[in-house]
């Protein structure tokens, strides 16, 4: 699910592979698709402007820099991607216990337990 954080005049700002951490209108972000609202929070709205006018634009990485760090880096002053990490542990312990036991149910069950453990230390 793409991320991006509402800046309260029908512009957001989001990152995206090729234009980069950059602010669009609601329209462009949804691209047709259904908008769901994540409230969450970040500090006074002072604190999150000035993080987002205080950082250069950054270009987009998959693995330093997607939607979700600009997200987290914008609201909690640290960047984070959750869904990344989860993707990551599930991977590394799916690689593991096929490696192991060669066994496919198993490695898919090891990928959900991956997932599941990454996501409840977020």
């Amino acid at each position: 699910m793409h991320k991006g954080v509402a800046l309260g005049d029908g512009r957001i700002l989001h990152n995206t592979p090729f234009k980069g951490e950059h602010v669009c209108s609601e329209s462009e972000f949804r691209a047709g698709r259904r908008l769901y609202v994540e409230r969450r929070e970040g500090g006074t709205p002072e604190i999150i402007r000035s993080r987002i006018y205080a950082t250069e634009k950054r270009n987009y990485n998959l693995l330093t820099n997607n939607c979700e760090h600009t997200v987290s880096r914008v609201m909690d002053g640290q960047a984070k991607s959750p869904q990344l990490r989860s993707w990551v542990v599930g991977t590394g312990l799916a690689a593991a216990t096929f490696a192991i036991t060669r066994h496919p149910v198993i490695t898919a069950a090891a990928y959900a337990f991956g997932r599941k453990i990454a996501n409840r230390n977020r």
